[in-house]
Order: structure tokens, then sequence, then C-alpha cells
């Protein structure tokens, strides 16, 4: 590997940390730099998921005290999101790789839909939100986690834009601040990548690109840290619209393979 190229994919993970950390795509940056770089679908996405549990962890920590008095619906809502990456990561591994390739095209694309419509399901989970903590029933909580565990497939399979869907997901069911709403989904997330990245390294050790891995984790670190502490001086417009361009620009290197 190039200098060049090792620099571009450590810039590329310090980009997703951040982005994960404010706005929950940031595997829209890293994959299709991968991606263009040449490396196959599959071993992108397995790198790209064990880098990216360094960035998860300092946006975690940068949100944790959004997290405070919101364990009572974690402790149901963090069984569906490692049940579901469990799910999603088999899928990965057992499915053939032609499958893979068929499938994420159309993920890349739904997850770059997300991201441009994004801000509308934001605003509408705000209109649904409020600052003060209040009870949520049984039949809310049900809906919650199965929308988590979905959520959680998806993104052991796939994580692109996975933090979007749980923004979506809890703003459309919880009378929380979009705040609070942000530190639940970077802890659920990062658990879907650590199940995932666990899975990826157990089960297919070899098809992961270390070297790759290793320079993600070390931007993404980096980036979340700097996403949770200042992301919300950044133009949310100005990520997006990184995000769509550089997607634009894996998803032509994957159609043109």
């Amino acid at each position: 590997m190039s200098v060049a190229h090792m620099i571009l994919i450590a810039l590329a993970g310090v980009g997703a940390g951040a982005i994960n950390a404010i706005v929950g795509s940031g595997t829209l940056i890293t994959f299709p730099t991968l991606v263009a770089l040449g490396y196959p679908p599959v071993t992108a996405t397995m790198s790209n998921a064990v880098g990216l549990v360094a960035g998860g962890i300092s946006g975690t920590w940068g949100y944790r005290r959004e997290l405070e008095g919101q364990w009572d619906r974690l402790k149901w809502q963090i069984p569906g999101s490692l049940l579901g990456a469990v799910i999603g990561a088999w899928l990965l591994l057992h499915l053939p790789e032609k499958v893979f390739i068929s499938v994420v095209p159309v993920l890349l694309v739904g997850a770059l839909l997300l991201v441009v419509f994004g801000p509308r399901i934001q605003a509408w989970a705000r209109g649904r939100s409020s600052d003060e903590t209040q009870p949520v029933s049984t039949k809310r909580m049900a809906l919650l986690v199965l929308g988590t565990f979905a959520v959680g497939i998806y993104g052991g399979y796939f994580t692109a834009a996975q933090g979007i869907l749980l923004i979506g997901v809890m703003g459309a069911l919880l009378p929380e601040s979009m705040q609070r709403m942000n530190a639940a989904k970077n802890l659920l997330s990062l658990l879907v990548n650590v199940v995932a990245a666990a899975a990826y390294t157990l089960v297919a050790f070899d098809r992961i690109s270390w070297l790759a891995a290793g320079l993600i984790a070390v931007g993404s670190l980096l980036g979340g840290f700097l996403g949770a502490h200042y992301g919300r001086r950044l133009s949310p417009n100005a990520l997006r619209l990184v995000i769509v361009v550089v997607g634009l620009i894996g998803l032509y290197r994957l159609l043109a393979v």
C-alpha cells in the first residue's frame, strides 16, 4: 500500500468517526474509499467494521452525559441490537460474495437516500420529542425493541446509515430530545460494530485488511472525539454533501466492476 493510500484511508477514518458521532453515516466515507482503492466489497466491509469500533468508542464516550437516565430503556434495546448484529454478521459471512456484490449497491443507494432525507427524518423526530423523560408504554417499548433489532440486522450486514435508521425509529416512538437520542444511537451502533467486528475476526481473520482496519481505527478514534466535542458547530448539510459525493463515487466503482 502506498503512503498516499495510507493517508487517504486514515483521513477517511477521521471523517467517518466524526460523522458517525454527529450524523451516523460514516461508513459511507470509509467503505467507498476502500472500494475505490481496489478492495473487494466484503473485505472493505469487514475491515471498515473493525476499524470503526475505535471511533464508536470515542464518540460514545463524548456523549456519555446524554446517556444518563436512559438505562431503563436501553437495557431492552441493547439485547435487540446485539441479537440483530449477530444475525447480520452471520448473513455477511455465509451468503455468497456475489450476493453481497449484488445487494450492496441497493443498500448503498438506500443509505444515501436516508442521508439526503435525513434532515426531514430528524425534523419529524424533533417535532415529536421533548426534553422531559416520559414513561414509554409497553406497546411502544415492544415496537422500539423490534425496530432496534431490525436495524441491528442491517448494521451487522452493512453498517452505512444505521445511525439515521435508529434516530428515525427512536424519534417516532420516544419523547426524548435529539441529543439524548443521538447518544443512544452512538452506543447502540457501537455495540453492533463490536459484534460484527468480533464475528469477522473469529471467522474470517484472513479476509480482513488489518492495515486498512488499523488506519481507519486511528483516524476514527480522533474523528469520534472531534465529532462528539465540536460536531454541533459544523454544518450538517456540508457533511451530508460530502457523504453523498463520496458514496456516489463508491457506487460508481461498484457498478463498474
